[in-house]
């Protein structure tokens, strides 16, 4: 099914992305017909559903069963005061359709499981993953591998945070298969080692630099361009201001 052309309007719009070489009117349509599904419309899927949002992901999904908190909105920017006690995805839809009313917003009002995963990703090009725990991300990495779906992944905590790009279903320059996130973390910690934010806390800011660390790897994906973090794990380290790169392989 062919995407109806850019308008005028979209065109201008868009237009610091279509005087892009690399992405241009070609790679603006791809992003009008990509579907990209994000994890969470916390921390890091606020930045990532803004700035896909902003630059023209046609259809976001969101899976998110939760309800805005007060003590959300010091990370959580696509939410406000206005919105506390309500939906996170029906909040995150309403700050969408302000961004950038060309987008469509799927909600998925559940907590999402080994069990649902596979059915909630398979409608969607792209996965990225916002969620807080290791289950989460153990169900979704398994279901986006089975599917064949690329997956961004991303983790902070206090003052660092992590993102890498796993395809494991495709084969790298080395005619190995692409690593899992098992291959990155084998097992979860165990429980209580890795405490969360409520316990620990986390900088604002810190999810902004990670979240649109996550939305740049989603946009070269969708538009086939640059090198994604596939096999890397870029680390950041903001009391330092430092990043770092990490290589890691298939253990298969």
């Amino acid at each position: 099914m062919s995407t109806p052309a850019l308008s005028d309007e979209e065109l201008e719009r868009y237009a610091r992305h279509v005087v892009l070489p690399e992405i241009g009117g070609p790679g603006q349509q791809k992003l009008k017909r990509a579907r990209v599904l994000v994890l969470g419309a916390g921390g890091l899927g606020a930045p990532v559903l803004e700035y896909l949002a902003a630059a023209g992901v046609g259809t976001l999904g969101i899976v998110d069963d939760d309800v805005v908190s007060l003590s959300n909105l010091q990370r959580q920017v696509i939410h406000d005061t206005g919105t506390v006690g309500t939906s996170k995805g029906k909040s995150a839809r309403a700050a969408i359709v302000r961004i950038n009313p060309h987008v469509a917003v799927e909600l998925h009002d559940l907590r999402l499981t080994a069990e649902n995963a596979a059915d909630i990703v398979r409608g969607y090009d792209v996965v990225v993953d916002g969620s807080d725990n290791f289950e989460t991300r153990y169900a979704l990495a398994d279901a986006c591998a089975a599917e064949k779906k690329p997956l961004v992944h991303a983790a902070v905590g206090r003052f660092d945070g992590s993102v890498t790009v796993l395809k494991p279903f495709e084969t790298g320059p080395d005619g190995r298969p692409n690593p899992t996130y098992r291959d990155l973390f084998p097992e979860a910690p165990p429980p209580g080692l890795v405490p969360s934010c409520a316990v620990a806390g986390v900088l604002g800011a810190l999810t902004g630099v990670i979240g649109t660390l996550q939305a740049m790897e989603t946009i070269k994906l969708i538009a086939g361009i640059g090198e994604p973090l596939v096999g890397r794990l870029l680390l950041y380290d903001g009391l330092a201001a430092r990043f770092d790169i990490i290589r890691y392989r298939s253990q298969g």
